[in-house]
């Protein structure tokens, strides 16, 4: 199993990139940031410092959205990263939650990602793509250049579309049932288009809490640390039920329940803990879309993952530990999850 970090493009960028060189000195394999212009910093400037300041490090937003930038400017930027410093780039891609949103516009459709991805791919590796009409390439692209999309996914369309089309699925969840519902889907749809489906990568991103003990003290901690992830998610759930409806097959009554004492999201407080507008996230859904507790349990959780087909498990670390779950996961988790 892979491991990756994820981080927010906080200021300074300094402590990202040593956040990102300390991930890599403890055996994490890929370094994702969130992307979203108006909340944080432009991350592919410092995906350019991480990669020069890293030695084997692998890169991306977790995720990006084709509309923030144009799908050749997007394209462009993956592939001069990739001519500077090897291929070591990944363009995770979904509908921008909040990087649309915070903008004043709605998230983007399938369709529209479905486009993107196809373009991203095509002029990465050098090949000529469609801008509605017009056919570019990229002259300087040379040969064996790579640029893979992985694709965010939560309904049924999505996981579909993930399993046809991209070359990862981006969980943003670390529940067992829901992780083995999704990644089912993404693998039949993969075998129904005639793909093998071991060439879909599955992440799985989620927060990771590593306590001393499990006393009722540090599960308790470390639950608040992480409630805001469940709030991020259940925006995507949010519209789901919109679409859907709050009890229907296209989407498992497993990942809906919880938000119904939801009442309103500010983005001010996206990904952050102590977000005030998560208070309505009960402890069960930290405890199953999370990973807390004491190394043994990262442990145990992480291999019943593995087993479920996942090939990455990326940390997100908005919390008050991110140095000691980094280390933690250096000294006590990855050695154990892959042993030499």
């Amino acid at each position: 199993m892979d491991f990756g970090l994820v981080l927010q493009t906080d200021p300074p960028a300094s402590r990202v990139i040593s956040l990102m060189q300390r991930a890599e000195h403890n055996g994490f394999r890929y370094g994702w940031t969130f992307d979203s212009a108006v909340l944080w910093q432009e991350p592919f400037v410092i995906y350019s410092q991480i990669l020069a300041q890293t030695q084997h490090l692998t890169v991306g937003p977790m995720v990006t959205n084709p509309s923030t930038r144009t799908w050749e400017v997007t394209a462009s930027t993956f592939a001069t990263l990739n001519d500077m410093f090897g291929n070591r780039t990944v363009c995770g891609i979904g509908r921008g939650d909040s990087a649309m949103r915070v903008a004043g516009r709605k998230p983007n459709t399938l369709a529209r990602i479905s486009e993107a991805m196809k373009v991203v791919k095509a002029l990465g590796r050098g090949e000529e793509a469609d801008l509605g009409g017009t056919t570019v390439r990229f002259p300087w692209v040379g040969p064996g250049a790579e640029v893979p999309v992985w694709m965010a996914a939560y309904g049924p369309k999505a996981l579909k579309m993930a399993g046809e089309e991209a070359d990862g699925f981006i969980l943003q969840l670390a529940d067992l049932y829901l992780t083995e519902y999704m990644v089912k889907a993404v693998k039949d749809a993969a075998v129904a288009a005639g793909r093998d489906p071991a060439e879909v990568k599955v992440c799985v991103a989620a927060p990771a809490y590593v306590t001393a003990d499990d006393s009722p003290e540090a599960l308790a901690h470390a639950r608040e640390q992480c409630r805001w992830f469940g709030g991020m998610v259940g925006n995507h759930v949010a519209d789901l039920v919109a679409r859907y409806g709050e009890h229907s097959a296209a989407v498992p009554d497993a990942l809906t329940d919880y938000i119904k004492a939801r009442q309103g999201y500010d983005y001010a407080h996206h990904g952050r803990s102590g977000n005030p507008d998560t208070r309505f996230v009960p402890d069960e859904i930290v405890d199953r879309f999370c990973v807390i507790g004491p190394a043994e349990r990262h442990i145990e959780k992480l291999n019943a993952l593995r087993e479920l087909g996942v090939d990455q498990f990326a940390v997100y670390a908005m919390h008050d530990a991110r140095e000691a779950v980094i280390d933690a996961y250096g000294r006590e988790v990855i050695p154990v999850v892959n042993p030499r």
